[in-house]
């Protein structure tokens, strides 16, 4: 029983060989190919060159001499490696082919085109003819030819279109009236090996009645009679090559198609020479030599620029052209490291488009250029030579669709090679992976077809927007290839080195140490005019070497303000939202559907990232937000990372903005602020240019003094992880501003005094003062107040005095609390209030101090005298921002300061207000300080002056 199963299963292995996939009326009886070295082994041989390969074609039979069919069509899909030097002999000439001499000649072809020899059966012949090399006709790699019966029947050969691009040979349009019984085709392995003599071109030619010649005799090679010895004096090329691998049986497939519309598919495995055979591979791949080498330069040899590459493969391969000597392995996969700080060119997004997986697929032989991936995709070309052709076979290279290419990466490239003449297309995808911190790239092409060449050159493009960037700094840089055989066994590593000598525009060349800094800084508002909302301008750039960009600090002129009322504030969900928005179509996401609502917009970004003369730039905007870091407020940019067809999410910076309680100044503080981007997706952005418009309607104010500024900044630079973070040290910078037409600005502001309870001399009463100034005037710059010779302060009311270091902890106690004040603005919707303090100062009496709250803290400190006999309150340095009013109302009674020397309601009392403006202009009032006299004590008096 057991030898019964195996007999049954090596049974049933043998029809797996040799029969069929389907069986039909029409179709094949016996399909088979073999590889034979001279003495008819099996030829397995890794690489080598076999004596001859034969194809067996046996068609399915009604009767004797009588085929089940006409055959019209076969296509026979070679085993993939096996490669043909079409120029191993010379090539026959079609006319030449197809002239006789009747009864001589079948052909004229010389002698040297014979690459072999077919045994054909037909319907009433049986015959041998000589199988020529034929000048194959545009879009045929390679052409054969011979004549069966008078008939002339000629085969195509070319590579597949789709992996594994392996040879498929055609036969088209058989005589109806021909009757192809069987057929034998014997390919030589190296044509010019004298063996083949005796079979070679005019020695081989018989045209025998069925029967009166044994043509087809017994056995797997059929052999034809000679006519003598027809030597060549062509070189002796190998024609034939086995495959350079060792990964068991191969496979070679047919397709044949009758004159009646039937159709059959099939296949057989590489098999031995054992009854029934069993399925074997190549063998030997260890004696294969493995040895290309790489060349990689960049197209500049500037430090930090941007730079196509030269890349090229080099394979020296004396075994494939050696008829007794053994091909090199082919290459499997190939993984290339650039050297560190070699990395993309965000430049190269800018307009450029990329090809899909649907546009490649249009990629034929047949299309034009851009009918395919489009023309904005091509990065550069491809220059193949390979030792079984003539002439060279050239490409394109392609920037593949973001995360829809067969890696589901960011970045992929596709190489398209074609050939119209010779029928030859070739499309290999290869990933390309940037180091997350570093930003090296890693390509990876694996199952790269196994066609050798010579050389393979990749050339990506030159000009302002190269894909890629050069490092930093001069010096040597190696470019690493891991080389993996088709052969198996270990991979091979091959380096190539070149040098930047030159730094941008011909500069000196940094070789090391730390980079300069020297950033660029501009801003200012549009329209300067004194008092008028104007849209403000803010600029960053950085040159080409610097070090980068990493962070900044902004602080605006006095009395540049912003209205906030009126704007909302992006709520920290929604930022938070903004922050999770990366990778595919986020941002994208964040242009179609922004994070923040419309109503917290203050403004636009635009940065500029890449490097040369050409950036890429990419739009965001900006939104007022809250407290962040310990600062009141914050500002917000959004910018989609969407460049081109890349869309690596959304990247958030905010930055923290602090206003100074004595002079309201704002600064964006860029030490409680995130850092500037250096990196995405393992692509160095190079940021160059940062633009930042505040451009909301009514939302920046200028000031009313046209003294003249500066909007200061402080920038940090570092630079990347691999060439050294920079120094680190900050670096100031300003750029000048100054309002207009200040002196057109009118300056009468109001203020009224009023005191209340304790009018008799002794009293301690409650003064509340209402200062008021016109719309549209110069803001307040200082004021000094005396109220009336008859009040005095009581230094016996004082009761507690907040000092210096309580009252910048914020813990002032509560006895130091002698009135509250309220200040209104346009600017804010909510007024600010607070608590008057009397706090420790440098003079023989304390300072006055509203410490006023609210969405933001300001400090308004008078200093407190007496002068001809009253008391003076001298407030200086105001804040330059608009105030709609501002309370003060101090207490009164036993909490009082201020103590009357006379009864109040004896006559008018006037305090001497002297109000300077901010542009210059100084008014002075005397109103009267009204009294709660009552009916019994007089007539109430007046409260304004």
């Amino acid at each position: 029983m057991k030898r019964l199963i195996q007999l049954l299963t090596t049974m049933a292995l043998a029809t797996a060989l040799f029969a069929p996939s389907a069986q039909a009326a029409f179709g094949l009886e016996k399909f088979d190919v073999t590889f034979t070295n001279t003495d008819s082994t099996p030829a397995t041989q890794a690489g080598s060159h076999p004596f001859q390969m034969t194809t067996t074609v046996n068609f399915n039979k009604l009767g004797p001499n009588q085929p089940d069919g006409e055959l019209k069509n076969g296509v026979f899909a070679q085993i993939e490696g096996i490669v043909a030097d079409p120029t191993a002999t010379p090539r026959c000439q079609t006319v030449d082919f197809l002239t006789k001499i009747p009864g001589v000649r079948n052909s004229l072809c010389p002698d040297s085109s014979a690459l072999g020899y077919a045994a054909t059966s037909l319907t009433l012949i049986e015959a041998y003819s000589p199988v020529f090399n034929l000048e194959p006709p545009p879009g045929v790699l390679l052409k054969l030819g011979f004549v069966a019966a008078n008939t002339p029947v000629t085969i195509e050969i070319g590579l597949n279109d789709s992996p594994p691009y392996n040879g498929i040979a055609r036969v088209t349009n058989i005589p109806q009236t021909s009757g192809v019984l069987d057929s034998y085709l014997t390919l030589w392995g190296s044509p010019g090996d004298t063996a083949h003599d005796p079979y070679r071109g005019n020695c081989v030619s018989s045209l025998q009645p069925v029967g009166s010649v044994p043509v087809i005799p017994s056995g797997p090679f059929p052999k034809p009679p000679s006519y003598g010895d027809c030597e060549t004096n062509a070189p002796d090329l190998p024609f034939l090559t086995l495959p350079r691998t060792c990964q068991g049986a191969l496979t070679t497939s047919y397709t044949v198609e009758s004159w009646q519309g039937e159709s059959e598919s099939g296949s057989v495995l590489t098999h031995d020479d054992a009854l029934p055979p069993g399925p074997i591979g190549m063998t030997g791949c260890a004696k294969l030599g493995f040895s290309p080498s790489i060349k990689a330069q960049p197209t500049s040899r500037a430090s930090e620029s941007a730079s196509g590459l030269d890349f090229s493969l080099e394979v020296h391969d004396e075994g494939l052209s050696s008829p007794t000597g053994l091909a090199n392995s082919d290459i499997r996969k190939t993984v290339v490291t650039l050297p560190e700080g070699v990395t993309v060119n965000p430049s190269s997004a800018e307009g450029l488009e990329v090809c899909s997986e649907a546009d490649l697929g249009r990629e034929t032989l047949k299309s034009l250029p851009g009918q395919g991936c489009p023309d904005a995709s091509k990065l550069g070309t491809v220059e193949v030579l390979t030792p079984l052709l003539d002439e060279a076979l050239y490409g394109s290279l392609f920037i593949a669709e973001p995360y829809r290419n067969p890696f589901d990466s960011l970045l992929a490239l596709y190489v398209v090679i074609k050939s119209p003449k010779l029928g030859i297309i070739v499309k290999q995808a290869g990933k390309v992976e940037p180091d997350a911190r570093t930003g090296q790239l890693v390509s990876t092409f694996d199952e790269i077809p196994q066609l050798p060449f010579s050389s393979f050159r990749l050339h990506f493009r030159e000009g302002a927007r190269s894909p890629l960037v050069t490092p930093p700094a001069c010096g040597d840089y190696q470019t690493k290839a891991v080389l993996t055989p088709w052969a198996g066994g270990q991979p091979l590593t091959a380096t190539s080195s070149f040098k930047l000598i030159s730094g941008v525009g011909e500069s000196a060349c940094p070789s090391g140490g730390t980079p300069p800094f020297e950033p660029g800084f501009a801003a200012g508002t549009n329209n300067n005019n004194a008092a008028s909302f104007s849209p403000f301008y803010m600029r960053l750039t950085r040159r080409d070497g610097d070090q980068d960009l990493t962070k900044f600090s902004a602080k605006l002129p006095p009395g540049m303000v912003a209205k906030l009322a009126g704007t909302s504030r992006c709520p920290e969900a929604s930022i938070a939202q903004a922050r999770e928005r990366t990778g595919e179509g986020e941002g994208t996401l964040e242009l179609a559907s922004p994070s923040c609502p419309a109503s917290s917009q203050i403004g636009r970004v635009m940065a500029g990232a890449g490097v040369g003369a050409v950036l890429t730039y990419v739009p965001g905007k900006v939104y007022l937000a809250g407290p962040y870091r310990g600062a009141p407020l914050s500002v917000v940019a959004i910018v989609p990372a969407v460049a081109g067809p890349f869309d690596v999410g959304a990247v958030v910076t905010r930055q923290a903005l602090q206003i100074d309680p004595r002079t309201a100044e704002v600064t964006a503080d860029g030490s409680a602020s995130d850092p500037i981007p250096h990196i995405l997706a393992g692509i160095p952005l190079k940021v160059r240019d940062i633009r930042v418009y505040v451009d909301k309607a009514s939302f920046t104010l200028n000031p009313t003094s046209c003294e003249p500024f500066a909007v200061s900044s402080t920038l940090w630079g570092g630079g990347s992880d691999v060439f050294g973070s920079g120094d680190d040290s900050p670096l100031g910078l300003s750029s000048r501003f100054q309002a207009a037409n200040c002196a057109s600005l009118g300056f009468k502001p109001k203020l009224s005094l009023a005191l209340k309870g304790g009018t008799k001399r002794g009293g301690h009463p409650a003064l509340t003062g209402t200062y008021t100034p016109r719309p549209g005037e110069a803001n307040l710059k200082g004021l000094a107040l005396r109220l009336p010779r008859s009040a005095f302060l009581d230094q016996a009311h004082i009761r507690t005095i907040c000092t210096r270091v309580q009252f910048a902890a914020k813990a002032c106690p509560a006895g130091a609390t002698y009135g509250q004040a309220t200040a209104y603005s346009p600017l804010l919707e909510e007024p600010l209030s607070g608590p008057v303090i009397l706090r420790s100062s440098n003079h023989n009496l304390p300072d006055f101090v509203a410490d006023l709250h609210g969405l933001i803290d300001v400090e308004a400190v008078a200093r407190i005298d007496s002068k001809k006999g009253g008391i003076r309150a001298t407030f200086e340095d105001v804040p330059d921002a608009p105030l709609t009013k501002v309370v003060v109302r101090m207490q009164g009674s036993k909490k009082g300061l201020i103590v009357n020397s006379k009864n109040l309601c004896a006559a008018k009392n006037r305090a001497t207000a002297q109000f300077d403006g901010q542009n210059g202009k100084r008014y002075t009032a005397k109103p009267v300080v009204g009294a709660s006299c009552g009916k019994s004590g007089g007539a109430k008096r007046g409260a304004k002056g």
